[in-house]
C-alpha cells in the first residue's frame, strides 16, 4: 500500500479524498493555487506544495507542477479528483513515466472513454443500445445544420470531450443551431482543449441514470446499482440520488451488465461511471441509451457509498496499489434511500446568474439529535453529510465551480431522506453571497419530485417563469406569524430592560399584527399562552436577540428559520422561501396605511451585466436598432457562457465596455436611447 499520495485537485473533493487516505494511515500532499493558499485542504494535508496563480489553466491544469511536486514531497501515487486532470491521458502518461502511479484507470480506457465520439463507436461495437446520431467530424455551422435536419429536431450538440454540463447546447430549430455550434466548439475548447463536437438526437421525456462501476487489475468488474440524476438545469446536475425510483430489478440488472460489458471491453480497473438516458414515456423502463463514460469519480459518489457501504476513494486507492477487490457482485446491496443535493454559489431568484464573493457566514448543519444541543449550540439530524471544502470568511472566485457544498441524507425510505433534507436546508447558514438552498428545499417539498415521476426537463416544466420560492400552505403561515410575534416581543423585551434607561422595567407589548404577503393575522402572547387570531398555538422556542438562526419544535416537527431585521420588521427564511414579515404592535398598525412606497426606477434602457464574469462579445454598435429578444452580449462566467438579451425595442445610445472586459455585477454594459 502506498505510504504517500498527492491530491491533484482543489475544494470538497481534496478533502473527502484527505479523509479516507488518513483512515488508511496514508500521508496526503495537496497542491494549491494563490486563492486556494488558505483553503481547508490545505490544511488538512500533511503537506502542501504552491503551484500558480488562480487560474486553473496557469496552476492546478499544469501536469508538469503537478508531477514536480509529486516528485519534490515523495508521493508515490496521484488521485485527480474529478474535472481538472482526472480524464486527461496525457497527465496519466507522464506520470507513468515519472514511475508515479495514477489513482484511476488505464490510459487506453481514458482515451477511449474520453472521446465521446469514438466511446459511442465502442459502445455500438460491445453491443450497448446508443442514442441515434451523428458520431464523426463537423466541418463547420453550415454542416451542422445539415447534419440536425437529418436527425431531425430536437438534436443536442455535444463537446467531444465535454462533461459536467459544460460544452451543451439543446436545439429545436435552425436557428438554435446556428446560434448555439460555435458556442459549444468555444466551451469544449476553453473547458477542455478540445473543440469537436457531435449531434445527437434529443430523448424526448428523458431521466438520465448512471451505473456506478468498479474494476481492479486483475479483470474484476462489479455494477454497484444505479444513480438517478435526472433533476439538471442546463445539463448540469442539481440532486441525485440512489437508488432510482424508476429503475426495477430487472432493468439495473440489464443496465448493470451491459456496462460491466463495456468496461471489460476496455480493460477497465478503479471506479468509473456509465451514463444512460432512458424515455421516461416507456413504461417498461427498457429503453434505456449508452450516453457516455466517466472515468474517474463523479461528485454525486457519496449517495451510492451511503446505499452501499462501500467507500468508493478508498477503493481506488487499493486498485491503483495492486490490490483484488474483496467484493463480488452478489455482495452488493441496496440500504435504504441517499439523496445529494449541490448547494451552488449562485441565485434562484435573479434566473441562477452565478454568484460570487466572501462567505461572511457559512454554518453547515450538523449531524445527530442533541437535547443540549449540538456545534453551535444547534440540533442535528441524523444521516446527514456534508461534503465541503470551503470556510467562514473564505471567498468563492469566479476562477473555479460555484459549487460550495454537498448535502447528503440517507433514509430508510425515499421520503425520509427528502424530509431530512429539508429539514438540514433549514439549518444551513450561508450569507455573503447567493446561493440556491432555497430552491433545492423546494424540489425536495415539490409533490412532482415526491411521486417520483421526474425527467431532465424537470425544473424548466415546474419553473417556466423562473423560481420565486417554495409554496406554502395558510397553516404554515399561522406558525410563522406565532414565530414572527414570539421574536418581537423577545426583542421589545430585551430593549425595556436596558440599565439606566427606565426607572422601572415595563412590560413589553404582547399583541402584535403581523402581515406576511397578502395575509394578516393578529398575535397574541399572554401568560394564558399563544394565540393567532383568537386560535391557541402550540410553540416551544428560544430565542434571543441577534440570533440569526431561530429553531422551534411545533408539536413534532422541528423547524429552522433565518431571521434577519427589516425596516418594518423581519426577513424569515425556510422551508424553501424567502417571507417579508411585517410586525408592529396592535396599537399602532393602523398607521402603516399612511406610509408611501417609493415606485422603483425603469432599468429596462439600460443593459445590466447578472453576474462578475468576462465579455466575450458584443453583436451591436452604437447606433444600431434593436428588437426586444435579440442577442446583444455575451458573457463568460464559471466557464459558462450567458447570453444577455434587449428587454425591449430601441436604438443603442451609448456602449460601455468593450469585448475582454471584466465585469462587475450590475456593471452597465450599454444604454438604449
Amino acid at each position: 500500500m502506498f505510504k504517500k499520495i498527492l491530491i491533484a485537485n482543489r475544494g470538497e473533493i481534496a478533502c473527502r479524498i484527505i479523509k479516507t487516505a488518513r483512515r488508511m494511515g496514508i500521508q496526503t500532499v495537496a497542491v494549491y493555487s494563490d486563492a486556494d493558499a488558505r483553503a481547508p485542504f490545505v490544511r488538512m494535508a500533511d503537506e502542501a506544495v504552491h503551484i500558480g496563480p488562480p487560474a486553473a489553466s496557469e496552476s492546478y491544469l499544469i501536469a508538469d507542477k503537478i508531477i514536480a511536486a509529486a516528485k519534490q514531497t515523495g508521493a508515490e501515487a496521484v488521485h485527480p479528483g474529478y474535472g481538472f486532470l482526472s480524464e486527461r491521458t496525457s497527465f496519466a502518461e507522464a506520470l507513468a513515466d515519472a514511475g508515479i502511479a495514477f489513482i484511476g484507470p488505464p490510459v487506453g480506457a481514458i482515451a477511449a472513454m474520453g472521446d465521446k465520439i469514438e466511446s459511442k463507436k465502442l459502445a455500438m461495437k460491445a453491443g450497448v443500445n446508443v442514442v441515434p446520431g451523428f458520431v464523426g467530424e463537423i466541418d463547420d455551422t453550415e454542416h451542422a445544420v445539415k447534419i440536425s435536419e437529418e436527425i431531425g429536431y430536437p438534436v443536442m450538440m455535444k463537446a467531444s470531450a465535454g462533461g459536467g454540463g459544460k460544452g451543451m447546447r439543446l436545439a429545436y430549430n435552425e436557428k438554435d443551431v446556428r446560434e448555439g455550434f460555435e458556442a459549444t466548439k468555444r466551451e469544449g475548447l476553453n473547458s477542455f482543449g478540445d473543440d469537436r463536437v457531435f449531434i445527437e438526437k434529443f430523448i424526448l421525456n428523458p431521466r438520465h441514470i448512471e451505473i456506478q462501476i468498479l474494476g481492479d487489475k486483475h479483470g474484476n468488474v462489479i455494477y454497484l446499482n444505479e444513480r438517478e440524476c435526472s433533476i439538471q438545469r442546463r445539463h448540469q446536475k442539481v440532486v441525485e440520488e440512489a437508488p432510482s425510483p424508476f429503475v426495477t430489478p430487472k432493468m439495473r440488472k440489464a443496465m448493470g451488465e451491459q456496462c460491466v460489458a463495456l468496461s471489460k471491453a476496455v480493460d477497465y480497473h478503479s471506479a468509473g461511471t456509465v451514463e444512460l438516458i432512458v424515455s421516461g414515456a416507456d413504461e417498461t423502463g427498457e429503453s434505456f441509451y449508452f450516453l457516455e463514460m466517466n472515468t474517474r469519480l463523479q461528485v454525486e459518489h457519496p449517495v451510492t457509498e451511503c446505499i452501499t457501504g462501500i467507500d468508493l476513494v478508498e477503493q481506488m486507492i487499493r486498485v491503483a496499489a495492486g490490490e483484488k477487490l474483496e467484493i463480488a457482485q452478489g455482495d452488493v446491496k441496496i440500504d435504504g434511500w441517499a439523496i445529494e443535493n449541490r448547494v451552488y454559489a449562485e441565485d434562484p431568484y435573479r434566473g441562477f446568474l452565478p454568484s460570487t464573493g466572501r462567505l461572511s457566514r457559512y454554518r453547515p448543519p450538523v449531524e445527530g439529535w442533541s437535547d443540549d444541543g449540538a456545534e453551535n449550540g444547534r440540533r442535528g439530524i441524523d444521516g446527514i453529510r456534508v461534503d465541503d471544502g470551503v470556510y467562514e470568511g473564505g471567498e468563492v472566485s469566479m476562477f473555479y465551480d460555484p459549487m460550495i457544498a454537498k448535502l447528503i441524507t440517507w433514509g430508510e425510505t425515499r421520503d425520509e431522506a427528502a424530509d431530512k433534507q429539508i429539514a438540514a436546508l433549514d439549518m444551513f447558514e450561508i450569507e455573503g453571497l447567493g446561493h440556491n438552498i432555497d430552491f433545492v428545499s423546494a424540489i425536495m417539498q415539490h409533490p412532482r419530485f415526491r411521486s417520483g415521476v421526474i425527467t431532465t426537463g424537470f425544473i424548466a416544466e415546474e419553473y417556466p417563469e423562473g423560481f420565486e420560492g417554495a409554496a406554502v400552505t395558510d397553516e404554515f403561515l399561522v406558525n410563522l406569524a406565532a414565530m414572527a410575534g414570539f421574536v418581537a416581543t423577545a426583542k421589545a423585551d430585551r430593549a425595556r430592560r436596558i440599565d439606566g434607561q427606565l426607572a422601572e422595567p415595563l412590560d413589553p407589548p404582547g399583541s402584535w399584527c403581523v402581515n406576511i404577503g397578502e395575509h394578516a393575522f393578529g398575535v397574541e402572547l399572554s401568560d394564558e399562552g399563544l394565540f393567532v387570531d383568537g386560535d391557541p398555538v402550540e410553540l416551544a422556542m428560544e430565542y434571543a436577540p441577534g440570533d440569526k438562526l431561530v429553531q422551534a419544535e411545533m408539536g413534532d416537527e422541528i423547524l429552522g428559520v433565518k431571521v434577519q431585521n427589516s425596516r418594518k420588521g423581519f426577513v424569515m427564511t425556510t422551508r424553501g422561501a424567502i417571507h417579508d414579515v411585517e410586525v408592529l404592535p396592535a396599537s399602532i398598525a393602523h398607521l402603516a396605511d399612511h406610509m408611501i412606497e417609493k415606485i422603483p426606477a425603469d432599468l429596462s434602457r439600460f443593459l445590466i451585466c447578472p453576474m462578475p464574469g468576462l465579455l466575450v462579445s458584443l453583436h451591436v454598435e452604437e447606433g444600431d436598432k434593436v428588437e426586444a429578444g435579440q442577442p446583444l452580449a455575451v458573457i463568460e462566467a464559471m466557464k459558462m457562457e450567458n447570453i444577455l438579451r434587449a428587454e425591449k425595442t430601441g436604438t443603442i445610445a451609448k456602449i460601455n465596455a468593450k469585448a475582454g472586459d471584466s465585469l462587475a455585477v450590475d456593471a452597465v454594459i450599454l444604454e438604449l436611447e
